[in-house]
């Protein structure tokens, strides 16, 4: 039976309402220093095809040999996707010609995965819904090298680095139902791999890419036809595709036409998709049992083992983030996000106020890098600075405004905080008296002013401005609304 459709997330075509469905193939590269059956470098950017043993490049008589190091991060991240941990899976052979797959074949898994059903929770930012997305299945397989076609006007040239690099292969099932909500499923993904350090989540490096499947249907019925867009790279172009390859698929059903089963590529450049080859079914791939590779089998002290090594994850944390220092639901969820961000609010926060401290790292710090096109792991404001400042609104030596002014000092030109407030005269006015003779003044200048406000209570904001401006912007806001409230005798 078919969940209700929610209609904000229906595509409105010229015969009514469409729905899309979405389900994803993540291809994680897995952090290791050596490749998945040989002991070959991972390192990235070195020369052509220097990181390739005589395994990789399929050489006669060469036979694999399983990286534990791979396996445990398998694991590991299984355990992380709250799925299922098969104590023996099996390696298979998938069958295909490229010239850039030395062996004629792909090493993978495809009947007995070494992760089985496990779950991703998403919290969807442009909806404010929580949605869970079900993982199907997670399997170990070798990534192919790469072709590379624009370096010679007639010549093909092939790059073995990449082949033999071991991937997980995170399949979901097709819960996903919209653009938004695969974005935020892919993002989450990615944060759940890097706080597990199991995948560093590199997409510019094609270290996380993602084969993305749509189809569309009437509200309600059977799944449609899926057409699969291959290796996209990017969370922004994963979004870009869906929405066209819907709206592609949406005008050939009401022309009348019939979706062909395939594979499609995405083109950032032109904003489409566009046909690569037929789709293939698994038995085009001819399957069998791989016979250089006994089935992995490992027994469940093994995995209990990894489990006691996990770190906290984003949900754990978040959920943490709310109940210990009070942030709410969307505050918490940026703070985790990354893992260096959480640590830098940790320390930040460390006995000071939890909010004072989620609001100036969300608004002030992360607009700030933004700006300037950083992220957290660059910020020139240390916790140490940050945390200074937070302490001295909280001590009434600067006020929320003067904090502002000594922030932008900071993050331009560093120093203690506490120096700079006293070395740059940055002290609020808690002098009663010397406020109360700074009201007097403009209170004498401007009589009119002050009948009105008797009159209507919102001009004291005019005086407070007014006060603010002849104090340098540094008498105390409550002390000053006090005062002026008690000589303009306004409740």
């Amino acid at each position: 039976m078919n969940a209700p459709v929610n209609p904000k997330k229906l595509i409105k075509g010229a015969t009514g309402d469409w729905e899309i469905v979405i389900g994803m193939e993540i291809h994680a590269q897995v952090t290791s220093q050596a490749k998945l059956f040989s002991g070959a470098s991972t390192a990235f950017g070195n020369d052509p095809n220097s990181n390739v043993s005589l395994v990789d490049a399929a050489m006669p008589g060469m036979l694999p040999v399983i990286n534990e190091e791979c396996v445990r991060q398998a694991i590991r991240t299984g355990l992380g996707l709250k799925a299922e941990i098969n104590l023996r899976s099996t390696f298979d052979r998938k069958n295909y010609f490229y010239p850039d797959l030395p062996q004629g074949y792909q090493i993978s898994q495809y009947k007995s995965p070494i992760v089985g059903e496990g779950e991703v929770i998403v919290d969807v930012p442009e909806t404010g819904e929580t949605i869970t997305v079900r993982i199907e299945r997670l399997h170990l397989e070798q990534d192919a090298g790469k072709s590379i076609h624009d370096l010679h006007p007639t010549m093909s040239f092939v790059d073995l680095n990449r082949s033999g690099v071991a991937l997980m292969e995170i399949v979901s099932k097709p819960d996903l139902r919209s653009s938004d909500e695969a974005r935020a499923y892919v993002t989450k993904l990615r944060t759940i791999l890097r706080y597990l350090g199991t995948c560093d989540g590199d997409m510019d490096k094609g270290n996380l890419r993602a084969d993305v499947n749509v189809s569309v249907r009437r509200p309600g019925d059977e799944l449609g036809t899926r057409c699969e867009i291959k290796n996209v790279n990017s969370i922004r172009f994963i979004g870009q595709a869906i929405e066209y390859e819907a709206r592609r698929q949406i005008a050939i059903l009401e022309d009348g036409g019939t979706i062909d089963q395939e594979t499609r590529l995405y083109d950032p450049g032109k904003g489409e998709t566009r046909s690569m080859r037929s789709k293939e079914e698994a038995h085009d791939y001819r399957y069998f049992p791989d016979p250089d590779l006994l089935p992995l089998e490992f027994d469940q002290a093994y995995v209990d083992d990894l489990a006691k090594g996990l770190p906290e994850l984003p949900d754990e944390k978040k959920a943490r983030f709310m109940a210990d220092y009070g942030l709410s639901p969307y505050d918490a969820s940026v703070l985790v996000a990354e893992r260096s961000s959480a640590d830098f609010f940790e320390e930040v926060a460390k006995g000071r106020d939890g909010k004072a401290a989620a609001n100036w790292i969300i608004n002030e710090l992360f607009g700030r890098l933004n700006k300037e096109g950083k992220d957290i792991s660059e910020t020139p404001v240390s916790a140490a600075q940050l945390g200074a400042i937070i302490e001295l609104i909280g001590e009434n030596v600067i006020s929320g405004k003067i904090a502002k002014d000594l922030f932008e000092i900071v993050f331009t030109e560093g120093g203690d905080p506490g120096e700079l407030v006293e070395t740059r005269g940055m002290k609020q006015v808690t002098d009663t008296g010397a406020i109360e003779k700074a009201v007097d003044e403009i209170i004498a200048a401007n009589p009119d002013k002050v009948e009105q406000a008797k009159a209507k209570p919102t001009l004291l904001g005019w005086f407070v401005g007014q006060t603010m401006k002849a104090t340098g912007g540094k008498a105390n806001p409550q002390a000053l609304n006090e005062i002026l409230k008690r000589k303009l005798g306004i409740e």
